[in-house]
Order: C-alpha cells, then sequence, then structure tokens
C-alpha cells in the first residue's frame, strides 16, 4: 500500500536549547566563578514572528533546584505560542537573599537582550514558579529595587508584566514552628541569614506581601487548599493584599490538592494558566 499526504505548514518548529549560559556568579570565596544557565523552549518559523516569554523558576526549598525538570510541561506553553525559559539560581548553600531574586533578574535581562535571537517579544514577560520559585515568582513581580539589578545587561529592563505564583510562601512571618529552634532550622530562615521568629521585622521585609503596591502587575495565584508545606492560607493573604491595592488578581483553589501535587499538572489547570498569559501578554 501507498499512501500520498499533502501537508500543510500551520505550526512552527519548536527549538529546545538547554543550559544556555546567562549569567557568572562567584564559585568559591572569590576565588573562582561558575556559570548559571537556563533551558529555553521556543517556536521559530520564517516569518520573523516574536512571541511573549514566560521565565519558570523551580521550587525546591531554596535549598536544591532542577530548571530542567518541568521541560515536558513547559512546552505546553509553548505550543500556544509562548517562549518558555527555566532559569537556574543560587541556592541558599551559596547565600542568603537576595542572591536568588538577583540571578532570576539577571535572567530576565539576559532574554530581552537576545530577544531577536529567540524570538522573543520584549514588550511582554511573564513569570511563573512553584514553592521557593513562587516566591520569586512574587518578588520578580513586585519588588523592582535597582540594587537587585546586578551584573550584565543592565541596559535593559527585569520588570515584568505578569505573574503566576503555584503554591508561594508569601509572609514567611506567618508560618508556624514550635519554637525559636525549630524556626533556626527552616528554609525561610536559611533564606534569610537570620531566624525567622527571633527577627520577625528583617523577615517582613523579604517577602512578598510587604512589596504590594497598586502598581502590580496581574497575578494568578494557584494553590492546593490541602497544601501540608506552604499553608493554603500563604496564597490568600497575598491575594488580599493585592486586591486592596486595586490589583488584578485570582487567587485559583485547587480543591483537595497538596503541595506540588499531580493537580497542578493537569490540563483544567494548564487551560487556566494559558488563558491568564494570553489575556496578559499579548
Amino acid at each position: 500500500m501507498r499512501k500520498t499526504l499533502n501537508v500543510e505548514v500551520t505550526q512552527p518548529q519548536y527549538v529546545v536549547i538547554t543550559d544556555v549560559a546567562f549569567a557568572q556568579v562567584d564559585a568559591w570565596f572569590g576565588h573562582t566563578r561558575r556559570d548559571l544557565k537556563m533551558d529555553i523552549i521556543y517556536p521559530e518559523d520564517q516569518s520573523g514572528k516574536v512571541y511573549p516569554c514566560v521565565v519558570w523558576i523551580c521550587g525546591g526549598a531554596w535549598l536544591r533546584m532542577d530548571k530542567s525538570a518541568h521541560l515536558a510541561y513547559l512546552s505546553k506553553l509553548a505550543r500556544k505560542g509562548f517562549v518558555v525559559a527555566s532559569v537556574e539560581y543560587r541556592t541558599t548553600n551559596e547565600g542568603a537573599y537576595p542572591i536568588q531574586i538577583q540571578d532570576v533578574k539577571a535572567g530576565i535581562r539576559y532574554l530581552r537582550a537576545h530577544a531577536k535571537r529567540y524570538c522573543i517579544d520584549n514588550e511582554y514577560f511573564g513569570v511563573m514558579g512553584e514553592s521557593a520559585g513562587g516566591y520569586l515568582t512574587c518578588m520578580a513581580a513586585l519588588d523592582n529595587d535597582p540594587a537587585l539589578d546586578v551584573g550584565e545587561y543592565l541596559d535593559q529592563s527585569s520588570k515584568v508584566q505578569a505573574a503566576c505564583p503555584w503554591y508561594p510562601p508569601t509572609d514567611v512571618t506567618r508560618m508556624h514552628y514550635e519554637t525559636a529552634e525549630q524556626c533556626a532550622a527552616s528554609p525561610e530562615s536559611l533564606l534569610l541569614g537570620q531566624n525567622t521568629m527571633t527577627h520577625k521585622e528583617d523577615a517582613y521585609q523579604i517577602c512578598p506581601v510587604s512589596k504590594v503596591t497598586k502598581k502590580a502587575p496581574p497575578f494568578l495565584i494557584l494553590h492546593g487548599n490541602q497544601d501540608q508545606t506552604v499553608p493554603f492560607s500563604q496564597g490568600e493573604v497575598l491575594h488580599d493584599v493585592l486586591e486592596e491595592k486595586g490589583c488584578d488578581v485570582t487567587l485559583l483553589e485547587l480543591t483537595g490538592a497538596d503541595h506540588a501535587d499531580i493537580r497542578f499538572f493537569q490540563k483544567a489547570t494548564w487551560k487556566e494558566i494559558i488563558a491568564f498569559f494570553n489575556r496578559t501578554l499579548r
């Protein structure tokens, strides 16, 4: 049997590039340096069309991260007409805040500086991340302090136009620990570089809820109402503060979902995410 198929080209090809170095950072007490890397998925055709960019930020309690962990899911966004970049950032094993958000912002500036190379529309950047990456998503969207932009491509903006944090810690001063000793070893205390229970004022200053203004970009907050790691109330408090400021915000409550639950990777959830970025980045 023979068949002939006349195929009309209606979709671009999707290019995947891994381990793109976007910045160099200290690796060993000022004596050595290492690359920070990102993975990029982007649509490419011969028309010169450009696409909005969504930057993904991996979770891991700020202790460990794998930028490539969710590329299979992130390709859903690429197939809907977005460039997707998953960025590496330094963990608390290498230093306390703000090096983590400095790295994320460096990644955004790199992408803007190389927008033509990756078919990116420079005007439209979104951020999305889970847990610790959800926290950094919030901070990338809310904290535009120029002091957080360090390194290269400082002529480029690190501001974003939309944010979609998944189960983010938004007010670490409300995280419950029985004793200060227990809190001292918490991921939040390691991030701050101080015990968040005994240094609540300092801790609050690095919380997303402390950075909210009426100029915040649109937010879609995803949180499971059975989260045993980052309580659902953490998503609620950010939603409420944004709403009080008159911001564009939606809290999407996933019924029965725990932290990093498989429900976050189902079609119904991604339909909401894609609709949000289509609305805010087009």
